[in-house]
Order: structure tokens, then C-alpha cells, then sequence
């Protein structure tokens, strides 16, 4: 598993052993029962695809602590179906920064932070994911007469690893141009070395920047 993986689902097993803590249910080895009873207290506050990942990660965890645990039980199932009758499970997608949300966001930012600014007009421009923007090495970016070309060596949705390039071209407006605000960090960041992350943050870091 990804490192960034393996960390989502010791985040989502601290929620359950936390649950588990305060009602004195044992969280490793669980059972059945208690894991409706927690997916029942998700649903009051949580979406059901968190209430489906929250179940994927206790079986990892499980798995990984040599413990076997039937998340297919009906007990399971069947809170589960009761929950999506409920809930419904149709997802709220978060919404888009437009160009003019950009603009101010880009404006309110100091001149200081030009980390801050070529990230987020580098991911508005390239559709970037997060982990694709914190991934990005220095020999991963090539500037070109035309613009930017930028090596994502994986993403989610690459998963065999054979990598794609996205190509981002000059801005007439150069106060909002991201290739060279990338060019300007980029000079400011690497004096004397050619190595490294560009941006050198994680990925829920750049959720708090933004």
C-alpha cells in the first residue's frame, strides 16, 4: 500500500478505537455488531462513502494485526442498506474556484508567499490533484517557448506508474500567469541546487493553503 494510504487508514481506525474507548468496546479484534453500531453514529454527521471507507480501513487494520473480521456480515449489510435508504447515497461534490475567485484569492496573497501563489495557479491552471502538486520534482518541470511541461511520474488514476505530462501555456495577464510565477518560485527556491520537491509540503497542506 502507498504510504498516503496506509496513513488514511490509521487516521480512520483512531476514530473507531475512539468510539470504541468511550462506549468500552474493544476496537482490535471488533465484531460485527459493534461495527453497526459505529456506522450508526457516523451516519448522524458523515456521508455514506466515509461511512463505506471507515469499514474498508478497520478490515485493513485488521488484516494487517492478523485478525479476521466479516465486513460483509448482515448485520453489517443490513445497517448499512438501512443507512443509505436514509441518507440516500448520492455525494455533494465540493465546488470549483472560478476565475474570479481566483483572481481575488491570488491578489490577497502577499507578495512574500510566492510558494503559495505558483501552487495554486499551477493547480488551477493544470487540474492537478493534491498529491500530484506535492509530488513534483525539480526535474520534473521543464519550461519550454510555449509555456510549461510537467512530469506527473503517478496519480490516483495512473496507477500503473507510467506516467503522463500536462502542458500549461503563458497567461497574457502575466499578474495571473502561472508559468512564470512557477518560473519566478522556481528561481527563488532553487539558488545554487537543482534537486528536490518543488513545493515540499503534503498534500493536506495544500487543502490549508487554499
Amino acid at each position: 500500500k502507498a504510504n498516503n494510504t496506509l496513513r488514511a487508514y490509521q487516521s480512520d481506525f483512531r476514530d473507531f478505537s475512539a468510539f470504541c474507548a468511550k462506549n468500552g468496546f474493544s476496537s482490535i479484534p471488533s465484531q460485527p455488531k459493534i461495527i453497526a453500531l459505529y456506522l450508526t453514529h457516523l451516519s448522524k454527521t458523515s456521508k455514506f462513502s466515509t461511512l463505506k471507507r471507515r469499514i474498508a480501513s478497520i478490515s485493513v487494520i485488521h488484516k494487517l494485526k492478523g485478525h479476521y473480521l466479516d465486513t460483509k456480515h448482515p448485520i453489517i449489510m443490513e445497517n448499512l442498506h438501512g443507512i443509505k435508504r436514509t441518507l440516500g447515497s448520492r455525494q455533494k461534490a465540493k465546488k470549483p474556484i472560478l476565475i474570479n475567485e481566483l483572481k481575488l484569492i491570488i491578489k490577497a496573497i502577499d507578495k512574500e508567499k510566492l510558494r503559495d501563489k505558483a501552487l495554486i495557479l499551477i493547480g488551477f491552471s493544470g487540474g492537478f490533484r493534491r498529491s500530484e502538486l506535492v509530488n513534483i520534482d525539480y526535474d520534473d518541470v521543464e519550461f519550454v517557448a510555449e509555456g510549461v511541461k510537467i512530469l506527473i511520474k503517478r496519480s490516483k488514476t495512473d496507477q500503473s506508474g507510467e506516467g503522463s505530462i500536462k502542458a500549461i501555456p503563458y497567461f497574457e495577464n502575466q499578474e495571473f500567469c502561472p508559468v512564470l510565477t512557477l518560473k519566478d518560485y522556481i528561481r527563488e527556491k532553487f539558488t545554487g541546487k537543482n534537486e528536490g520537491r518543488v513545493f515540499e509540503i503534503s498534500d493536506k497542506s495544500v487543502a490549508l493553503i487554499i
